[in-house]
């Protein structure tokens, strides 16, 4: 496929996949359940963290999340007690546990209370791309006194990583195309500066596209990949997750 054969292509599965029917199964379902924007990008985040295995098992932790946070997490973040938090410990989801489950919590009111909320502390510059911005994010998020186990539970491009569920986050938080997916409900960042949330998925169907040489799921392949992407759509280069995903999970392309 030549480079305007490869867009049509990829256009088509993106208004395929990118409806409403795909929350159904999608963990963007959990903060689905918010109205306020505090609550809705909390759950994001904290089921964004844990989006990695089976997507049932996501879903189903996530949720469990929600509940032991009183389904009200930004009130539980502002204004939870030392008792609220012992509750935490016995979540677990894979590698993540009530330890680092309880970070968070203390990370997230540290960014609420003292540098203006999750989106400013995301839109730290203007950076074409944000992988720069996700970097600078992490020393804010470990700044106060943590596990160190913790920090494994939070990616840095910086160190080689992909970062494919803070760019997931991003994409649900940025992008604002009016189809019922992505919440759009951050204007600090454009949709122009995402990165795609590269995962085994995306990955394997972009190199079977050709649109991918690098072999590694890592920071390298994801610029590449970017690359390609703001070829086919310099505004809107993420809506191609949809296809790439969808063509890797729905149709084992």
């Amino acid at each position: 496929m030549n480079l305007s054969e490869l867009k049509s292509f990829l256009d088509e599965k993106v208004a395929e996949y990118n409806q409403p029917k795909f929350v159904e199964s999608d963990p963007i379902q959990i903060p689905y359940q918010f109205q306020r924007k505090e609550d809705i990008e909390i759950a994001a985040f904290l089921t964004a963290t844990i989006a990695w295995g089976n997507r049932k098992m996501i879903n189903n932790n996530a949720k469990r999340m929600m509940d032991l946070l009183g389904n009200s997490p930004y009130d539980f973040v502002m204004n939870h007690t030392e008792d609220d938090l012992e509750s935490l410990q016995s979540f677990v989801h894979r590698t993540f546990n009530g330890t680092d489950f309880i970070f968070f919590i203390k990370a997230l009111k540290n960014i609420y209370e003292n540098h203006g909320g999750l989106e400013t502390a995301f839109s730290t510059s203007k950076n074409k791309r944000l992988q720069e911005n996700i970097s600078k994010f992490k020393e804010l998020f470990f700044s106060i006194p943590h596990p160190e186990r913790t920090r494994k539970h939070v990616s840095d491009p910086n160190k080689g990583s992909a970062a494919k569920r803070i760019n997931m986050f991003l994409r649900w938080m940025v992008r604002n195309d009016n189809t019922g997916v992505d919440f759009g409900i951050w204007k600090r960042i454009s949709p122009s500066q995402l990165s795609c949330p590269l995962d085994v998925h995306s990955g394997n169907v972009a190199r079977k596209l050709g649109i991918l040489k690098r072999k590694q799921n890592d920071g390298k392949a994801l610029l590449e990949l970017d690359t390609a992407l703001r070829k086919l759509d310099p505004n809107d280069p993420v809506k191609y997750d949809f296809a790439l995903f969808g063509l890797g999970v729905f149709e084992k392309f």
